[in-house]
């Protein structure tokens, strides 16, 4: 098997670069769309990220808006592998589901990012200019505002997009970080939607109709009203958690591991297996194995979350020897060395395993990244829907 001819030069220097799955094949989309997903599609990201002493590390994240199909879903999740393998098997993957995206892949997109309907299979009609239609966005949460004043709630902001005017409704227990947040967000419509053209107004929680921009919002719907209590969404909650269990992946199928405690000594350089911690769900990669056995075990945890209805959980895919500190943070004990010492022989012998299955692995070649330092979690979203 080829390397595919769409990856030819990926990751060589530091960035993002971005493939939408069309005919399930990765075809690059130019920089100016970097951000736009379109909810009928699938795309696979990488970010590459050079480090002090110049070393790349690579993490690959495969996004899979709503309606796209469970074919193009999964060939999104086998050039993930095949792009990694191509770079020397040693990326973080993560498995992207709309509305439920990591922090970590929100970063990427400033201010946000927006999904629009249509996708490659409908030969993207939505592109061709159409009558402005009036939006209402909500800057906090992971679902899709109704237009409609019942939409409103004191905690959250909101915007409303309409042909001539950029309204952003700031809820009176909203904080300054999240109003400064909307702001950028509001820029960045006025920006992408009206080529800069239209006018923005800030409308208070609370105050009274004593302006003509804040009369003008309320009479987009329909005349003032008090606004009810939020009630808690199914995406307001948390998703569920549990204790981690671990799974043997064989054959394409997950079979769980009885054990009292979780350590190291469970894992076996020949197999993979998948940490289910119920919030994020890991497949962990052993260093000998083969490509196909990756593209497996990459499966097996999508039926997985698939099969038990947890869109909101996190899938990362982790390489022995670069486990993340979120992985070995779950283990009731892991060594202190973290990482696999790979010699330039051990590489080598790697990188022929790899090469003799048709693959480009020249970034396996490359002297190990630096030891990864826990990330501090960003507290805005950066979403918008």
């Amino acid at each position: 098997m080829d390397l595919d001819p769409a990856f030819k030069g990926a990751g060589q220097k530091a960035g993002l670069e971005i493939w939408r799955i069309e005919n399930f094949n990765p075809v690059p989309i130019p920089q100016s769309s970097y951000g736009k997903f379109f909810t009928g599609d699938s795309y696979v990201i990488l970010k590459t990220t050079a480090s002090k002493s110049g070393a790349l590390r690579h993490d690959i994240h495969y996004w899979l808006g709503k309606a796209t199909s469970q074919d193009e879903a999964g060939a999104a999740a086998i050039k993930t592998v095949e792009l990694d393998a191509s770079l020397g098997g040693r990326a973080v993957q993560y498995r992207e589901v709309q509305g439920h995206e990591t922090e970590k892949f929100l970063s990427y997109f400033k201010p946000c990012i927006i999904p629009q309907e249509g996708g490659a299979a409908s030969g993207f009609k939505h592109v061709v200019a159409e009558e402005h239609k009036t939006r209402l966005f909500i800057c906090k949460g992971k679902h899709v505002v109704p237009f409609a004043r019942s939409s409103l709630n004191h905690d959250d902001i909101f915007i409303l997009d309409t042909e001539s005017k950029i309204f952003q409704f700031n809820g009176s227990n909203s904080s300054i970080q999240e109003r400064a947040k909307a702001l950028e967000v509001v820029q960045y419509v006025k920006d992408t939607y009206h080529d800069g053209k239209c006018e923005i107004a800030s409308i208070e929680d609370g105050k009274l109709m004593a302006d003509s921009e804040t009369g003008e919002f309320w009479g987009c719907f329909g005349g003032f009203a008090p606004l009810p209590r939020k009630t808690v969404s199914d995406d307001d909650k948390p998703a569920d958690s549990h204790p981690p269990k671990i799974l043997c992946v064989k054959n394409g199928k997950a079979e769980p591991i009885e054990t009292d405690s979780l350590t190291k000594e469970l894992l076996d350089s020949n197999k993979c297996y998948i940490l289910d911690c119920g919030l994020e769900v890991f497949a962990w990669i052993g260093r000998n194995t083969s490509l196909d056995e990756r593209k497996s075990a990459s499966g097996a945890v999508d039926e997985l979350v698939g099969g038990t209805g947890r869109p909101k959980s996190n899938v990362i895919r982790v390489i022995e020897g670069f486990e993340t500190v979120m992985f070995r943070s779950k283990f009731d004990s892991w060594p202190q060395s973290t990482h696999v010492t790979m010699s330039e022989d051990g590489r080598g012998k790697v990188a022929a395993l790899l090469k003799r299955q048709g693959l480009n692995v020249k970034g396996l070649l490359k002297s190990e990244p630096e030891k990864e330092e826990p990330q501090p979690y960003i507290d805005c979203t950066g979403h918008l829907q």
